[in-house]
């Protein structure tokens, strides 16, 4: 693990990666021969590395275990013993299964020595406070519990994703006899900023255990999402209702993706669509949105900046209610193994 001050602040990441046994709640926690404690897995990220896929990186070589995130939990800010700044993000987090498509984009990660980790154990939620050594290890798990006895512990997935910049309209030269909308629908991604996020943004689509892929058939918006697409062997499921003209058409149409995606519980949905569809998009969210968390979802335009994405994790709500119960936004940094 390396050591990645930004800022003159350590970042490191990690997650309470829990299931469900019988009608108990269970944790993963790890031991550490070097403090001899017992805690959550975490550790700092590398270079340029995002804090999500430090998470999924160090569950994995921690414990094993392939996970997709969750909703997030909290951060825990401390000093270090030469004074530095330490934030630790943390999600909740589920295990994946062998053949999961999510999987086939990741990096293969190396085992943790039996120096780092010599102990894993799946423990349930009362003998983890027992044995978790820091008192802000046992405040963490308290939110767990907190959630799951709530009933919003148990979420999926929903990443709204706006294509990565393209090239302008002003420079696209097509042929004298035009189709403005053959046009649109033809222009391509740039070759820096454009195509390099869209490379980004398989690390983080893979980070959620995105398992289905829907897009405008637009080539800006199929550019963006294919190479995750790819890596992940899934079918890009392409929607008119999300092109520009469509939507100006008949945005009920665009309205009734979202909504079916949204809902959309057994597997995680990405979407890719156009800034003019993202107000409808907002909007449709905003319906399964408490007050609290409508602080999270941009009320202007351009709502979110090309290539950045939007995850909402939905929840079923006593009698049976669906609401979003965290919502998160994200802008890939351009690098290598994003």
């Amino acid at each position: 693990m390396t050591k990645s001050p930004w800022n003159g602040v350590v970042r490191a990441a990690g997650a309470l990666v829990w299931r469900e046994k019988g009608s108990r709640l269970e944790v993963l926690i790890v031991h550490r021969p070097r403090y001899n404690d017992w805690s959550f897995p975490k550790g700092k990220t590398e270079s340029r590395e995002s804090l999500r896929a430090c998470a999924v990186r160090e569950i994995g070589e921690e414990t094993g275990v392939n996970i997709a995130l969750g909703q997030p939990l909290d951060t825990i800010r401390y000093k270090l013993y030469d004074g530095t700044r330490k934030e630790v993000r943390y999600w909740a987090a589920r295990e994946l299964a062998d053949d999961d498509p999510a999987l086939a984009p990741r990096a293969r990660v190396k085992p943790a020595s039996r120096r780092e980790i010599d102990g894993v154990k799946w423990v349930s939620a009362k003998e983890a406070r027992k044995r978790l050594t820091h008192g802000t290890d046992r405040d963490l798990l308290g939110t767990l519990v907190d959630l799951w006895e709530d009933g919003k512990l148990d979420t999926w997935t929903f990443v709204l994703v706006r294509h990565a910049r393209a090239v302008k309209r002003s420079v696209w030269n097509r042929p004298k006899k035009r189709d403005p909308e053959a046009d649109e629908a033809t222009r391509p991604l740039t070759k820096d900023q454009g195509e390099m996020r869209a490379k980004a943004l398989t690390q983080v689509l893979a980070a959620y255990g995105v398992g289905r892929v829907i897009t405008s058939p637009w080539k800006r918006c199929l550019d963006t999402v294919a190479p995750y697409a790819r890596a992940a062997g899934l079918k890009l499921h392409t929607e008119k209702a999300l092109t520009e003209t469509a939507h100006a058409d008949h945005p009920k149409a665009a309205r009734k993706v979202v909504a079916e995606a949204l809902r959309r519980r057994d597997v995680p949905v990405a979407l890719c669509t156009h800034r003019p569809v993202l107000p409808t998009v907002m909007d449709v969210v905003a319906q399964y949105a408490p007050g609290k968390l409508l602080r999270s979802v941009p009320d202007r335009d351009p709502w979110l900046k090309t290539g950045e994405v939007l995850v909402v994790h939905m929840a079923r709500r006593p009698r049976g209610k669906i609401r979003a119960v965290a919502i998160e936004k994200q802008r890939p940094v351009l690098s290598e193994g994003r």
